[in-house]
């Protein structure tokens, strides 16, 4: 498993993580990927799946990145620490390894928000302070609003199909030391499967030639694009055992600049 440092932290985390939005897999699956290298594991408070995380990293707690998140409608002050703790509780462990906003609620001051989350690393109870689904905008926000410590990550939506970040997040992320997490990396399965693409078959024509050629399946091309980018690492989900390993084995390997550059043009952002 290739790695990836986590903003300027100086941590390295696999380039693949394992997403559990929406899972059901129970501990196997989990427990898999983390054999294979795939040691960031990313929940919320919101999925009910902290429980499942703890018990899957229980005995390997040493050797996995654990990430969670604060609801959006948690971001007072003390809403926050009392988020975190029970986070905590559930997982089982003393600390958090990145703690995230999930989303941004414009009704709390973003200063107010923050104030907590430096206060969980002060404590020892958090390591890294991230967010998910920020604009740059809400992004510049909330770092001019840190005091201490800096923001690491930004967890937002990326794939083939979605590359809006393109625009001006990711640049931004990767000219100010912010790992992009990329949630829901094969578009809920679509691109994992031989799909048509009535309004662009050279799209799915594409995929599925560089995966011949390449000898590797959809899904991994898919992740592999995602990874390929500077700054950017991926958490698929899956609630197969042989689908995680699938996955994991995205990493290791690296697509041509030319491949790239075709998934690029096919899966162009105007398509």
């Amino acid at each position: 498993m290739e790695l990836k440092q986590l903003g300027n932290s100086g941590i390295m985390v696999p380039e693949i993580g394992l997403g559990v939005w929406r899972y059901s897999g129970g501990v196997e699956p989990l427990s898999r990927g983390i054999k294979m290298g795939a040691t960031l594991v990313d929940t919320a408070e919101v999925y009910g799946t902290e429980e499942v995380v703890g018990q899957a990293v229980k005995d390997v707690r040493d050797r996995v990145f654990i990430a969670t998140k604060v609801s959006g409608g948690n971001l007072r002050h003390d809403a926050v620490l009392r988020s975190a703790e029970a986070s905590l509780r559930l997982l089982d462990c003393g600390h958090i390894d990145l703690y995230q906003i999930h989303w941004p609620n414009s009704a709390v001051p973003i200063g107010e928000t923050m104030r907590a989350m430096e206060t969980l690393v002060d404590r020892g109870l958090v390591r890294f302070i991230g967010v998910s689904n920020f604009s740059t905008e809400e992004l510049r926000g909330a770092q001019a609003a840190m005091s201490k410590y800096p923001i690491v990550s930004n967890q937002v939506l990326y794939n083939l199909n979605r590359r809006h970040i393109e625009e001006d997040l990711l640049p931004y992320c990767q000219s100010n030391n912010v790992t992009i997490i990329a949630y829901t990396p094969l578009d809920n399965g679509r691109l994992a499967r031989h799909l048509e693409y009535p309004s662009n078959p050279q799209a799915a024509q594409t995929l599925e030639s560089i995966a011949t050629r390449t000898q590797k399946t959809l899904a991994q091309v898919a992740l592999n694009w995602c990874t390929s980018h500077p700054a950017v690492i991926a958490i698929p989900k899956s609630n197969s055992v042989e689908r995680v390993a699938e996955n994991c084995q995205a990493s290791g390997w690296r697509l041509s600049p030319a491949d790239v550059w075709l998934l690029d043009d096919a899966f162009s952002p105007e398509s």
